[in-house]
């Protein structure tokens, strides 16, 4: 008898199975991890905002924000499981519960959200690559930049905003695409590396005038009116607003739970969680608060709290302070980009042609892609509305969620062949109708309408910060229900 040949090949061998010598991983990591997720400038401006623009009250901030790492930390333990045990990333464990091809497909959307941030951070990280030539320039020469070469602009950047932008692609996918050991390299040395930089920054502000900058972060905290029914309001928006910020990694927190060794370290990574978020908010409050009485500020004057980390070096003047800090926002933000765009574009790229891509040519489609959206971000992305369809797109990401976790606990009962999860022949058991799991599928785009809603019906924007959430609850449900006997 002829065995009949599957000319599909679903192997790619940085996808599979982490051998379990791999598995280096500890809590530690976990916790760098973690900080490089808070560790930026959007992060740094929102928690100080939260603390200091918004009147609220800082107990009511303190506990919104611990209610939705909470929330983070629950959700990223049932995400990371599957991964960590069987050490399969998050478009393979996809495929056991949308099937083998539907999770080509669904993945990849995870994928084109990743590079197009990607390119969008990469622009904005070129900006601090900028700023550091026009410091070298001008210390050199301080007329060097008035040359007429200087006013020439393409695409909005003229040649030292090309240079910039340049160095910042080229140097990432320089470091990005090595292996998962360098990656592991750069989230630790990028976490301990920026959180020194802040803790040299918060003596720097202290020293300045340690009487008037300690009175001043002492006078924020007032305890007096929480249990207001007032106070609920924030409380709820608060909540929502830090869970939709960490949302973007949870989906594919798998992607990085795959090298832990063990549940318990991955338990006791994901509560450092809850750590990395309170020393973060000290540190980038107190420097907002430190730096606001060094620029004779007050701050009942809202509008002159400068909250942007960039902004603040900006007023300080003083350019040695200046190109440290620089360095560090240069360190985090290159980071973040791996984590939050990188790793889940590429891994979604080697699921979609996993006999056809490795490591380096899916860099390159990442690199390309990244390239061409950060060039024309600027003078053409940015002002058509990009955003809101990526925010669309992402809209996927809590369905994803939903149904994965729906599958593998109550479904599957935390049972997953290995076997056939890398395999397309139609007795798999993760081949489904035709590759497809349509009930998976009909839960996910139910969830996903749910979700884009708050994003496109007015009436319901004020639950945007809560899309994620309503797109899991919507589609965990909704496949529950169907499969269920």
């Amino acid at each position: 008898m002829i065995q009949r040949k599957n000319k599909i090949n679903l192997i790619n061998w940085e996808l599979v199975s982490v051998n379990p010598n791999d598995k280096t991983w500890n809590w530690k990591d976990i916790f760098c991890f973690w900080g490089i997720n808070i560790q930026s400038v959007i992060a740094f401006s929102l928690i100080a905002s939260l603390y200091l623009v918004y009147d609220l009250n800082i107990a009511v901030v303190f506990l919104g924000s611990l209610i939705g790492s909470l929330l983070v930390y629950f959700l990223a333990n049932l995400i990371g499981k599957p991964s960590q045990k069987y050490g399969l990333p998050f478009p393979v464990i996809l495929r056991t519960s949308l099937g083998v091809f539907g999770a080509k497909y669904f993945s990849l959307i995870r994928g084109l959200v990743g590079i197009f941030m990607f390119g969008i951070q990469t622009y904005f990280l070129s900006k601090a690559f900028s700023y550091l030539i026009r410091i070298f320039f001008f210390s050199v020469d301080n007329t060097f930049l008035q040359h007429d070469i200087f006013l020439i602009f393409v695409s909005g950047l003229n040649i030292i905003d090309w240079a910039a932008f340049l160095i910042a692609i080229l140097l990432q996918s320089f470091l990005f695409s090595k292996s998962h050991k360098f990656n592991k390299l750069i989230i630790n040395y990028s976490a301990i590396t920026v959180y020194t930089g802040m803790l040299l920054f918060f003596f720097v502000v202290l020293l300045l005038d340690v009487k008037e900058v300690s009175r001043s972060f002492a006078d924020i905290f007032t305890y007096s009116n929480i249990f207001l029914k007032s106070n609920i309001a924030p409380l709820i928006t608060v909540v929502g607003i830090v869970f939709a910020y960490f949302s973007i990694i949870l989906v594919n927190f798998g992607d990085f739970a795959r090298y832990v060794k063990d549940e318990e370290e991955l338990k006791k990574g994901n509560l450092s969680l809850f750590l990395n978020l309170i020393i973060f908010s000290f540190f980038a409050v107190f420097i907002v608060v430190g730096a606001d009485v060094i620029f004779h500020q007050k701050l009942e004057e809202i509008g002159k709290i400068l909250t942007n980390p960039t902004d603040i070096i900006g007023t300080l003047d003083n350019t040695i302070i200046t190109v440290i800090v620089l360095f560090f926002i240069i360190v985090a933000s290159a980071s973040t980009n791996l984590i939050a765009n990188y790793v889940p574009a590429q891994n979604s790229l080697l699921n979609f042609f996993p006999s056809k891509l490795n490591l380096k040519t899916s860099s390159y489609i990442i690199i390309i892609f990244g390239f061409i959206i950060g060039i024309f971000w600027l003078p053409l992305l940015s002002q058509i509305g990009i955003l809101s369809f990526i925010d669309t797109f992402a809209a996927f990401f809590g369905p994803l969620f939903g149904v994965i976790i729906i599958d593998y606990y109550l479904v599957k009962k935390s049972n997953l062949d290995n076997k056939d999860i890398l395999s397309a022949e139609p007795d798999g058991v993760y081949f489904y109708s035709n590759g497809w799991h349509i009930k998976a599928v009909y839960s996910i785009t139910l969830g996903f309408i749910f979700a884009a809603s708050t994003i496109w019906n007015e009436s319901l924007m004020n639950f945007n910060s809560y899309s994620w959430l309503i797109g899991a609850f919507v589609s965990s449900l909704t496949y529950y229900l169907l499969t269920s006997k």
